[in-house]
């Protein structure tokens, strides 16, 4: 299978730099037409200039490829509602969104501020919501679209500093579970990438040796596969030194105990089995937990 993207177009945020560059770089070399798209902030977001993303512009048309360059804060969706309209006049469909875009402000939570904690949030969820929301119903007209949500292990299994972008991240997970769903019908795929890479998010982080196994070019074949025509959908896929896994979000057998004044203390007391792994499932939907739930129930009073 060889996966190309000649006649797609793709809009990729934060790609002035780091792992969205190679992901606009790499788009490009398939044959894409590319929309870099990046404010030109440092890494806590500050400041702004389009320098950065122009040059990934002009490294892709220096390389024969086509894409333009844009300049949005993904927090104004007034912006990227513009970006959008950006892209359709110049190539008139969007069939890909790689939701990149992304700022750190780490404190432990006792330190935080929640000025820096909203801010987080703000970029990373609302920054994919409000591009996500632009294309949607784009892709819903031409019954096409691949969006990839950028999560993080951090957000998914935790990271000491960083409860704002964990919880931003992981909410990218939830946002990506219920949008596959709703775009299913109209072939709209989306999935989520969990990279492991050397940015400037981890300078200083690692040591030289990790940093060079960690190269963000390491990450890009699990966007190009998400952003295929052959993309899995609601797949959560982490990726790092050229190893790639999945990650689930599971629910367990658990017991049934009804409600007595008692249940507490038998719910405390059966924990071990509660959270007992062997034969847990991955939920097609949120309704699988209650029809699990009240299916025991039915059972436990021979109904």
């Amino acid at each position: 299978m060889n996966i190309d993207f000649k006649g797609r177009v793709a809009i990729v945020t934060g790609a002035g730099g780091g792992l969205g560059k190679q992901h606009a770089l790499a788009l490009a070399a398939r044959g894409a037409k590319v929309v870099v798209n990046d404010l030109g902030g440092d890494v806590h977001g500050v400041g702004g200039s389009v320098s950065a993303a122009q040059a990934v512009v002009d490294e892709i048309r220096a390389a024969g490829g086509e894409a333009i360059v844009n300049g949005a804060s993904v927090t104004d969706f007034a912006a990227v509602q513009a970006m959008v309209q950006q892209t359709m006049d110049t190539w008139g469909r969007v069939d890909i969104l790689v939701n990149n875009a992304g700022i750190l402000r780490d404190k432990s939570f006792a330190k935080m501020d929640l000025a820096d904690f909203r801010l987080v949030v703000d970029v990373h969820l609302m920054g994919a919501v409000h591009c996500s929301k632009a294309v949607w119903p784009i892709m819903q007209a031409q019954n096409y679209g691949r969006i990839v949500m950028t999560t993080s292990s951090s957000g998914l299994y935790g990271n000491f500093g960083q409860a704002n972008y964990g919880a931003a991240k992981m909410a990218l997970a939830g946002l990506m579970q219920t949008l596959s769903i709703e775009g299913e019908k109209n072939n709209i795929r989306v999935n989520c990438l969990a990279p492991t890479a050397a940015t400037r998010m981890t300078e200083g982080l690692m040591p030289e040796a990790v940093l060079k196994a960690l190269e963000p070019q390491a990450v890009v074949p699990a966007m190009l596969v998400m952003a295929s025509e052959d993309a899995p959908n609601r797949t959560i896929i982490c990726a790092g030194a050229g190893s790639f896994e999945v990650a689930h979000i599971t629910l367990t057998q658990g017991v049934h105990l009804g409600l007595t004044p008692d249940t507490p203390e038998r719910l405390a007391a059966a924990l071990a089995q509660v959270t007992d792994r062997q034969g847990e499932t991955v939920p097609l939907s949120g309704a699988a937990q209650g029809t699990l739930e009240v299916g025991k129930a039915m059972t436990a009073h021979g109904q």
